[in-house]
């Protein structure tokens, strides 16, 4: 059964959709079957992977609602491995409309149940606020990713994140865990950034990547072309940052997959 990752801050402007498409498209080159799920309204995702926003086509809100099935309108990507489930502005609505329905925060995770089976890693780009459609995404999930952008104010809103992922833990009987909080935008020529990655560690612990992702115009660029930075520039260091942390998460699976000698 494939392994579901939220990745969420509800603080915009942190890199988090540049790292749901580049982690995906970094997870799908190490020969895996990965799926993107925009469950952004902005849909910066589908665009970023090159799908147009066609508002005739059924995106995430069709499922959520009942109104498709989840396999169908599973988008194939440019990129080898990589699918899409898109978002249109549709989503904009679902925080309203999904107040409705019995069971609303486990919606999500009812929908993708089918799809677990067919991909190793299902990656879900949330919105950068925490309202019920990142609440389906944290319920619908085995872990959190947390990119922090390395400024002044990077701890800020985080310790409400972490108290949103205690009461989901709680209230749902839900193991979710923290994937790691990932340092982005990192430039280590200042003193503040270095300042913030040092406190950020001191805080998190552990729970910080030891791979950081550097502030870069071309990772930057990459999403106007409708390409992940692997597609776009493979050489550039955004690349190799995003190479890294698929590895290293890839390691961490397979640290927590594979018994101690003292278990066997």
């Amino acid at each position: 059964m494939g392994k579901v990752i939220a990745i969420a801050n509800q603080k915009g402007g942190v890199g988090k959709t540049t790292t749901a498409i580049n982690l995906a498209a970094s997870l799908a080159a190490n020969d895996l079957r990965v799926l993107l799920v925009d469950a952004d309204p902005q849909g910066n995702s589908t665009t970023g992977l090159g799908v147009s926003k066609d508002h005739e086509r059924a995106s995430l809100y069709h499922a959520l609602m009942g109104q498709r099935e989840i396999g169908s309108i599973t988008v194939q990507t440019d990129f080898f491995g990589l699918d899409l489930i898109p978002a249109d502005r549709n989503l904009v609505g679902a925080n309203l409309e999904l107040i409705e329905f019995e069971g609303r925060e486990t919606r999500l995770r009812q929908t993708l149940q089918t799809l677990r089976d067919k991909y190793e890693y299902i990656l879900i780009d949330c919105p950068p606020a925490l309202d019920l459609l990142t609440l389906n995404a944290l319920v619908a999930a085995d872990s959190v990713l947390i990119p922090i952008q390395c400024e002044f104010f990077a701890l800020e809103g985080i310790s409400q994140l972490l108290d949103t992922v205690e009461r989901i833990r709680e209230s749902f009987h839900h193991p979710l865990k923290i994937e790691g909080v990932l340092l982005t935008m990192f430039d280590e020529r200042t003193n503040l950034t270095r300042q913030v990655a040092a406190d950020l560690r001191e805080f998190f612990s552990d729970e910080v990547f030891k791979t950081v992702i550097p502030r870069s115009v071309r990772l930057a660029e990459a999403p106007s072309y409708g390409k992940p930075i692997l597609a776009y520039d493979i050489r550039s260091r955004g690349a190799e940052s995003y190479i890294r942390l698929a590895k290293e998460i890839l390691a961490n699976d397979q640290d927590v997959r594979t018994p101690t000698e003292g278990a066997r």
